[in-house]
């Protein structure tokens, strides 16, 4: 049974969306005609993808279940989409083959295993914490809990005290100080979770996050409505640390193997070596392991840094 009107909203905006953001030019086609729309026609794209226009019409329209894996290939090099965008168009075709008859489900998260929690603690020099799909924060190592104090102290944090990403930074002011470029925080979470919603649209918690977040983030609700997705997110993020200061950071995302479909990213930030960042980090660690139960019996405890 083909998923109800939600699923096929989803499909809309999202190709409406991508091939709005190419030009003619882009693709190879004549520029000099008036054009009503931004970006390319269906008939364009139903071209470049080697399909009729009445096919490309009907699946821009929502109707993807049953289309081969080809043509769907084929539709996400017509319209250019990246490796994360692709996935989820994919994703989309997939959860539309599943029956729909029953309500949203609340998933059971998935224990993190403890060998996972003995390798986020062997790592002292890096912050390290597994993250899942709706991107609470579900482990983490001592550095990971400094680093993220504000995250971790914030009111948007659930009953059993575990952070949220995407609430803190849309939902805690503090965020705006925390995050540098508070924006692009905001922009890669939306994208983080537009992604989880492709791949599981029958999450209860999911819906309830973002119907949350929509009800009382006006920037959450414009990032949402741009169908933006991010799967693979690595890069450079710059923090304000209250304690230390200024903070230049390498993250990384790795998948972690866990059982089920659930998604559990390990995430690490690390400074590059000989920086004022890696100085700071290193200050926070040492501070962060003075104030562990073992250091607490020394009289030799270091004092918490300054920025």
């Amino acid at each position: 049974m083909e998923k109800g009107p939600g699923n096929r909203e989803e499909i809309r905006d999202f190709l409406v969306g991508r091939r709005a953001r190419i030009t003619p030019a882009q693709a190879g086609l004549p520029t000099s005609t008036r054009r009503r729309v931004p970006g390319l026609r269906r008939e364009e794209v139903a071209v470049l993808a080697g399909v009729s226009t009445e096919w490309y019409t009907r699946l821009e329209k929502g109707h993807i279940s049953g289309v081969s894996e080809d043509v769907l290939d084929a539709v996400a090099r017509a319209l250019r989409l990246d490796d994360d965008e692709r996935t989820y168009l994919f994703d989309l075709a997939r959860s539309s083959r599943r029956p729909s008859r029953r309500p949203p489900s609340r998933r059971r998260d998935v224990e993190v295993p403890s060998r996972v929690q003995w390798l986020l603690d062997s790592m002292t020099t890096s912050s390290a914490f597994v993250r899942n799909g709706r991107t609470d924060i579900v482990a983490g190592n001592p550095l990971a809990r400094a680093l993220f104090a504000p995250m971790y102290d914030s009111a948007t944090v659930d009953g059993r005290g575990r952070p949220n990403i995407a609430r803190y930074v849309f939902l805690d002011r503090g965020a705006h100080d925390f995050f540098v470029d508070w924006h692009a925080a905001c922009a890669a979470t939306a994208a983080l979770l537009r992604a989880e919603a492709g791949r599981e649209p029958d999450d209860r918690a999911l819906r309830e996050l973002v119907g949350e977040l929509s009800t009382l983030s006006p920037e959450f609700r414009g990032h949402w409505a741009a169908h933006d997705v991010l799967i693979h997110h690595d890069g450079v993020k710059l923090l304000r640390h209250p304690d230390v200061g200024h903070l230049e950071l390498t993250f990384q995302s790795l998948e972690l193997p866990l059982p089920g479909r659930a998604v559990h990213d390990l995430i690490t930030y690390t400074a590059e070596p000989g920086t004022s960042s890696e100085d700071r980090l290193e200050l926070l660690a040492i501070w962060t392991a003075s104030r562990s139960p073992a250091a607490r019996q020394s009289p030799e405890a270091p004092p918490a840094p300054r920025p």
